[in-house]
């Protein structure tokens, strides 16, 4: 059992149900509870499939990070981060696996390859997925909704009187890139329309790529751009402002994430906002129940977004 779980017991704590009281009791005599509690805090180790750069500037992973790190606190668990190439990733996962030292891994690769759940689930570390749905049958995992945030957003834009709505795109070889995409043809198939190829950029994710993304689009004469996450809407508001042309009477935006700058932005980006730090704090709290019960069954989760409307759509302009 978890070191949580002992802390919760010696605390008297009321989450703490009978039948793992009853466990306690039955595993550690007497006094020993304390002991064990007095003992070095448990190694969860998070995994990150990306660079050093992508970490720092990447929204998305500094704010997950930070709901995990605040939640492995709380409960007394250590907090390990571990960063890999993402071509890489079940290569450099093995001395995690066979070091002893680790409790339990978060992994949020964001890449649409289940070789590392089979990986995983072989080694029998009680791990869980952020970002990503493995196929794997015993495989956890939890994520946003990020297909249905994404068509959110576009039907919002259909809704203002956009008919020509462009995409900047993450990567398509990772799990969000692939959603969002979909989220976005399927609103447009919901108003009888197709995707226009021409109108789909590949910005990967990063300021630089919306900038050059948005250039890209312009002379395609977009009215409006759904932009699958925040830091490319960044270089995309740049973008713009260059050509001399304004958001949003000229061309409407909408972003993803809802990062802390984006209420601030010139004009403020309309986005949609994944919990992030919710997300963070519940992938700990599984974890430790996969830890606890290594036999429980799979669990299999992804939050609801919030598209948060500000001027960058127009939506004050009607």
């Amino acid at each position: 059992m978890s070191r949580s779980t002992v802390l919760h017991f010696i605390n008297d704590d009321p989450v703490l149900s009978q039948a793992a009281r009853k466990n306690v009791l039955r595993v550690i005599p007497n006094g020993a509870a304390q002991d064990w509690a007095a003992a070095p805090a448990p190694v969860i180790a998070v995994v990150v499939a990306l660079n050093v750069s992508a970490l720092f500037s990447d929204p998305y992973v500094s704010s997950l990070v930070q709901g995990i790190a605040a939640a492995c606190s709380a409960c007394g668990q250590t907090v390990m981060l571990w960063l890999v190439d993402p071509e890489d990733v079940c290569r450099q996962l093995r001395p995690i696996l066979h070091s002893g030292a680790i409790e339990g891994a978060i992994i949020a690769p964001m890449l649409p390859d289940d070789t590392l759940a089979r990986v995983l689930l072989k080694s029998r570390l009680p791990s869980l997925f952020v970002g990503h749905r493995p196929t794997a049958a015993r495989a956890s995992y939890i994520d946003v909704d990020n297909s249905r945030g994404a068509r959110e957003a576009v039907r919002h834009l259909l809704r203002l009187g956009c008919t020509r709505i462009g995409m900047i795109a993450g990567p398509q070889n990772t799990i969000t890139g692939v959603d969002r995409l979909l989220g976005y043809v399927d609103a447009l198939r919901e108003h009888g329309r197709r995707a226009d190829l021409d109108l789909i950029v590949d910005g990967e994710f990063t300021e630089t790529g919306g900038y050059r993304a948005l250039q890209q689009l312009l002379p395609r004469c977009p009215d409006a751009v759904f932009i699958a996450n925040d830091a490319m809407a960044l270089g995309a508001l740049r973008a713009i402002r260059e050509t001399g042309r304004r958001v949003p009477q000229d061309i409407a935006l909408v972003g993803f994430d809802d990062a802390p700058w984006a209420a601030h932005a010139e004009p403020p980006l309309t986005t949609v906002r994944q919990p992030l730090q919710r997300l963070g704090g519940m992938a700990v709290e599984v974890l430790t129940e996969l830890i606890e019960d290594p036999d429980s069954a799979p669990y299999r989760v992804a939050l609801p977004t919030e598209l948060v409307i500000r001027s960058s759509c127009g939506a004050a302009l009607n």
